[in-house]
């Protein structure tokens, strides 16, 4: 089933890939935050919509190093949610961070112009 269905319609491919990854991030922390607070039906929530995010970027137009990363990104977040402690998780969710703050100086410079 698709959470995101106006996203898969078409908008995120408006997206930069920054921005992307923004949103990725911000849905493997709330299965972060979730699974912390013990619990496991709103993570795994979190969790299928990251996985659905990572999917809809996977079929857009990337460079061969973007999709490698991708797919790395999406093997990592299976196998660390899966874990029973967060290490992982909050690994990832640092990465990502770093796209949401790198989005954020984008839309500030632009708006600058």
């Amino acid at each position: 089933m698709i959470q995101h269905k106006e996203l898969a319609s078409g908008r995120w491919k408006e997206m930069s890939l920054c921005e992307q990854m923004a949103n990725i991030g911000s849905e493997v922390s709330r299965t972060l935050k979730w699974k912390e607070k013990n619990n496991p039906i709103q993570s795994q929530k979190a969790f299928e919509r990251a996985l659905e995010l990572i999917d809809i970027t996977l079929t857009t137009k990337l460079r061969s190093s973007a999709l490698i990363e991708l797919c790395r990104l999406r093997e990592n977040l299976c196998e660390e949610y899966y874990k029973p402690d967060t290490k992982g998780i909050e690994q990832l969710n640092k990465y990502l961070f770093q796209f949401a703050i790198a989005s954020q100086k984008m839309k500030m410079t632009s708006q600058n112009f």
